[in-house]
């Protein structure tokens, strides 16, 4: 992707992530940005060649190719009756992050021949590590590759069918909640061991990304890595079989389904 100009609108923690990213992957030295908010003063430090500040959101969206929506959910349809009267589906792409709000409630606003995206970060766009699902309409087919180049640049991405976006909203955005909690437990455990607080975090962290990246470098099932931990009448499987008898894994997949039952009862309202 080079030579497009990408409107940010909404410059507040995600919309900001989104540019470090950008910036991060080389992104925003190939193409113009342009960024949106209120007040505009915390973002004087960012203006440059290649990026425009602005509080006029139809002034960016009538210059870009591509629109990230980076607003709040009860913020983003009125900021789409805002800017309708300048956007052209031969030119702008929609691309919004706002969790819930479908496709068809974007295009119901600006009309069914733009090609709109629906993009699932979570707060891991802020070190760059974000795991964002993309759901797309039959008019961006050919957008998708831009926008994972986007989203590429603050973490890893994967493209669904809209259906499933509700699953990933929790399994992706909520998920980072749930394994900050079995952090904290691992944390309060080592204290509980004889570690004091600080330490204790610090091994449970890093211990959990060790876990992470050995699963993404080598694609290895989770059971494989945990068989190699294990050893027969040992330790390791000794405290494994005690949590699942109080039913770790069990809660862990009750409180999924319960976040989205949620999710999906408050869609319907």
């Amino acid at each position: 992707m080079k030579d497009k100009t990408i409107a940010i609108i909404g410059a507040g923690n995600l919309g900001l992530a989104i540019y470090k990213g950008l910036e991060n992957g080389g992104i925003a030295n190939e193409n113009s940005i342009i960024l949106t908010k209120r007040d505009t003063s915390s973002l004087e430090d960012i203006k440059g060649n290649h990026v425009l500040v602005t509080s006029d959101n139809s002034e960016a969206a009538q210059k870009a190719d591509l629109i990230i929506l980076a607003v709040q959910p009860a913020q983003l349809p009125g900021v789409l009756e805002g800017i309708k009267p300048v956007l052209d589906p031969a030119k702008h792409t929609i691309i919004s992050v706002a969790t819930a709000v479908s496709i068809a409630q974007m295009t119901a606003i600006v009309g069914e021949a733009f090609a709109v995206i629906r993009a699932m970060p979570n707060t891991a766009i802020a070190v760059l590590e974000s795991m964002t699902c993309i759901a797309a309409n039959d008019h961006a087919g050919g957008k998708i590759e831009e926008v994972q180049k986007i989203f590429n640049c603050v973490g890893k991405t994967m493209v669904i069918h809209e259906e499933m976006m509700q699953a990933a909203t929790v399994v992706c955005a909520s998920g980072i909640a749930f394994w900050m909690r079995f952090i904290r437990a691992t944390t309060q455990g080592g204290v509980q061991l004889g570690f004091d607080a600080v330490d204790a975090q610090e091994i449970a962290v890093q211990t959990c990304l060790g876990a992470a990246s050995l699963l993404a470098g080598n694609g290895n099932h989770p059971e494989s890595e945990i068989d190699r931990v294990t050893t027969p009448s040992g330790c390791t499987i000794e405290g494994l079989n005690e949590m699942e008898h109080h039913g770790l894994s069990s809660a862990l997949i009750k409180g999924l389904v319960t976040s989205y039952e949620r999710i999906t009862n408050m869609k319907k309202k």
